[in-house]
């Protein structure tokens, strides 16, 4: 709306309240990258590395589905992907960024675990020719959740969904698998249990970085799912992700690359927050209703809060009174 300041003093008070209207609408964060579905514009981290950083909110319309990070590695042969994305389009605009970069092929796509945004985008890689690959668990978990994982996502972005279909994962792996892409070595690794099924990190060597897929959040508030270990997830992270991840740069799945420092205070801290505050709990025969009570403020400025706080104490406690 354009307004004439020169109309009467009422006027300037409703082009006043336009004028912040419109300034909210233009810092919202709903799409960084209005000309593409994906939600930002790829970003390069280091040498051949680029990620394109998505919402951290939930998925939703506004952000065509484009709530964790997608990111590539160019080697001198070949480029590998890291999560197929949540739908065929949005893995479409992924391959036209990349496009801009480079005209190698994209020789491998790779899902960080068995998730929605992880995996629905195969099938537009498996057109172009791509190797899908993904944990064995997280082969199990699309071969079991993929068709609702689908159902709900083509609800949520309706027309944006155009062309997705489940696919079968072309390999799998259990521990790690090394990958060439020319003169450029990536390592695919399980580093053990973490929040959800089939959970991988990519290890780039030679560039220090790690992408490190759920293992490690600090924007966004982890999730404890029905069944995460999160005991598990922190003798993970002590013996075997901290001693690789410490001196790398980090790019997680969801939010900012960053340090080790960063992700390891809101992964691993929170982690051992919740736990210390429903020991204590458990050893003063607290219930259920009051680990819904537990003081998380030192975590409210993280996204998704509002949405996880909660359950996450409440699963937490229930798996900790049969630990």
């Amino acid at each position: 709306m354009q307004c004439n300041l020169l109309e009467r003093l009422p006027g300037i008070a409703i082009c006043l309240l336009f004028s912040v209207i419109s300034l909210s609408a233009i810092a919202s964060p709903a799409d960084r990258y209005p000309e593409s579905m994906l939600y930002s514009k790829p970003v390069k981290v280091a040498e051949g590395v680029w990620s394109a950083i998505g919402a951290t909110q939930y998925f939703s319309y506004e952000n065509g589905g484009h709530n964790n990070n997608l990111s590539f590695i160019e080697g001198r042969d070949a480029v590998l992907v890291v999560n197929g994305g949540s739908a065929y389009l949005l893995a479409k605009a992924l391959h036209d960024e990349i496009r801009k970069v480079t005209d190698k092929p994209v020789l491998y796509v790779v899902d960080e675990n068995g998730q929605s945004h992880a995996a629905l985008g195969n099938g537009y890689w498996q057109e172009q020719g791509a190797i899908i690959i993904a944990h064995a668990d997280a082969v199990t978990e699309i071969e079991h959740k993929g068709a609702d994982g689908l159902e709900e996502m083509r609800n949520i972005l309706k027309e944006q969904i155009e062309g997705t279909e489940l696919v079968v994962v072309d390999r799998s792996f259990n521990d790690q698998l090394e990958l060439d892409l020319g003169n450029l070595k990536v390592q695919l690794v399980r580093f053990g249990p973490g929040h959800s099924p089939g959970d991988i990190s990519v290890l780039i060597p030679e560039r220090n970085v790690l992408i490190t897929g759920d293992m490690a959040f600090h924007q966004r508030m982890l999730p404890v799912f029905p069944d995460t270990d999160t005991a598990a997830w922190l003798e993970t992270w002590h013996s075997h992700f901290e001693p690789v991840a410490k001196t790398m740069t980090i790019i997680p799945g969801h939010g900012e690359p960053t340090s080790f420092a960063e992700v390891d205070k809101y992964t691993r801290g929170y982690l051992e927050y919740m736990r210390g505050k429903v020991t204590e709990l458990l050893d003063n025969d607290g219930t259920l209703e009051d680990a819904y009570g537990i003081d998380q403020t030192p975590y409210m400025h993280l996204e998704t809060y509002e949405q996880l706080a909660g359950k996450n104490a409440g699963r937490i406690f229930e798996a900790m009174e049969f630990e």
